[in-house]
Formats: C-alpha cells, sequence, structure tokens
C-alpha cells in the first residue's frame, strides 16, 4: 500500500503529543470520497480530543488521526457516490484531515473563487451557526448578543444573523472591536464592566456564549431568561438553566446554505494564519489561547 503522511497522537496530553508521521493511505468506502487534502482547519475539538476530554463520551483507540474538516481534490470515489468526479475541488468534514489525503463524508464542492486554505473553514463553524441561531429562537428585528464574536464561530454567527435582518451586538478582544463592527455587528469589549457596556446598546433578546469565558449567569441577567441562552463551550450552563448546544444537526443542509450565501457575497471567514502539517502542534498551542480572527488552518 503507498504511504501517506499523517499527523497523529499516541497518548493523551498537551501538544507535544502529536507526531507527523507515515502511514497507510486512507481509502473511500461506500458514500464516501477521498481527497487529496489542500488544507485543514483547526478546531477547538482536535486539541480536546487529543486531551482526552471525550473519551468518557465518545472513546478512541489510540494512536488516532486528528482533523475533522478539510478542503482538497477528490481522487477517490467509493461506491453509490454520484454527481462527483476526480478532480473536483471541494470542502467538507470526514476524519484524520490533518494529513495529505483523508476521506470526507459530508461534503460539497467548492464555491468558484475561494482558496483551498479559505474553504476548509467553513463547514464546522457554518453548521454551529445555523444550529445555535435556530435553537436560541431569534427572529427578524430582534437583538442577538454573542459572547466570543471574532472567531470562527463568531464571524459565522454575525454575517448569518446579519443576512436574516437580526441586530446583533459582539463581544470581543480590543484587537478585534473594528473587525467585529466590519461584520455588521455593534462591538464592545469583554472585562471588567462588559455587561453595562453591553445595556448601553438597549435590551437583549437572545445571547450566545461562543468562547466559554464564565459569561453565562451574565447573558441569563441581561435576556432576563435562561430559555433564550445557548452555550456552545461551556459545560457548565445547564446549571443555569442553559442549553448546552453540542450535537450537530445536518451538515449537508449547512454546506448549502454556505454555498449560498457565499456565491452571494454575505458570508466570508478570514484565515488568520496558515501552519504547515509539521507545526500542527504550534497551530494547537494558538487555538487554545484563544483571540482568533476567523479561522487557523493546516496548508498540505
Amino acid at each position: 500500500m503507498v504511504g501517506t503522511k499523517k499527523v497523529i497522537f499516541a497518548e493523551f496530553g498537551g501538544p507535544d503529543v502529536l507526531r507527523l508521521t507515515d502511514a497507510d493511505e486512507p481509502h473511500a468506502g461506500p458514500g464516501q470520497i477521498r481527497i487529496a487534502v489542500r488544507a485543514a482547519a483547526v478546531n477547538a475539538h482536535d486539541w480536546r480530543l487529543r486531551e482526552g476530554q471525550f473519551q468518557q463520551a465518545r472513546p478512541i483507540e489510540l494512536p488516532a488521526g486528528i482533523g475533522i474538516e478539510g478542503a482538497g481534490v477528490v481522487d477517490e470515489i467509493g461506491a453509490g457516490v454520484t454527481g462527483f468526479e476526480v478532480g473536483d475541488r471541494v470542502f467538507g468534514e470526514g476524519s484524520s484531515t490533518f494529513a495529505e489525503y483523508a476521506v470526507l463524508s459530508v461534503w460539497a464542492r467548492m464555491p468558484e473563487g475561494l482558496a483551498f486554505e479559505e474553504a476548509a473553514g467553513y463547514p464546522s463553524v457554518v453548521e454551529t451557526a445555523l444550529r445555535v441561531l435556530h435553537e436560541v429562537g431569534v427572529r427578524p428585528g430582534q437583538t442577538l448578543l454573542v459572547s466570543g464574536a471574532s472567531g470562527g464561530a463568531g464571524s459565522a454567527v454575525l454575517q448569518v444573523a446579519r443576512d436574516r435582518g437580526i441586530k446583533v451586538i459582539g463581544t470581543a478582544g480590543a484587537a478585534n472591536q473594528d473587525y467585529v463592527r466590519s461584520l455588521g455587528a455593534l462591538a464592545t469589549t469583554y472585562g471588567e464592566g462588559w455587561v453595562e457596556r453591553v445595556r448601553r446598546f438597549g435590551p437583549v433578546d437572545a445571547a450566545l456564549d461562543l468562547a466559554g469565558s464564565g459569561v453565562v449567569r451574565e447573558l441569563v441577567e441581561l435576556t432576563g431568561d435562561p430559555r433564550k441562552v445557548i452555550s456552545i463551550a461551556d459545560l457548565g450552563a445547564p446549571e443555569f438553566g442553559v442549553r448546552f448546544s453540542g450535537v450537530a444537526g445536518s451538515l449537508p443542509d449547512a454546506l448549502a446554505e454556505a454555498v449560498g450565501l457565499i456565491a452571494r457575497g454575505r458570508l466570508r471567514i478570514p484565515v488568520e494564519k496558515t501552519y504547515p502539517l509539521a507545526e500542527t502542534a504550534a497551530a494547537h498551542v494558538d487555538s487554545q489561547a484563544g483571540h482568533t480572527r476567523g479561522r487557523r488552518v493546516i496548508a498540505v
């Protein structure tokens, strides 16, 4: 079997457990495709998996690959797949995408004019944005507060909400205030006094915690109703009556909506930094530090 390069970890731990190694090429099973990976996005899920945070809920066997989404060129098509050919440029989700070759289980054609590095960063954050906007029940004309507005999911939420006629207030670091405003939101910094700064913008109808920075209690206070708050990052949210949203919705639908929004010029998620495969550990360090503007991507 032909060999390929792939990032794996053989034990749970910090970024130093990641290794770029030679591995057997994966192959597309029924209903799957294999891509020659051009770029793979870095997600919080990746380093949480590496640390062993999911072992009780979803155990994995070691050694394991890493990376759940990517973009590249189709080079193998599994049984039952129609409408795609070898050579097509696609983006989507699969497994072990921090590699030269990876199998995708859900994918779509890349929109015209989109670079591989950009495309790799869309699937999970657009799915997350569409899911939490639906779950929180915010409607056109209402005001949504987004804590952690400048990251990948925040960037998607702000733009989808704007497209739907929802007013957004976003909290982010001082360096990202202009970025949040550029996405159509009102912006303020987090930190001491942030609740009062938000109040000056007026009433808040719903709120999203995308950063897990311990603000769920305040979000409930601002909305007046724990049912109007959703968190994707604070496992302690249910203690305040707030729903923790961790189960993905329909990725094919999310990819289709993303393609439409991108084509209409209504969605653009920037890439803050790219890393080669050999520097995946550095990408994890930066991802865990937060303060991202858009996405971090492994370029293969």
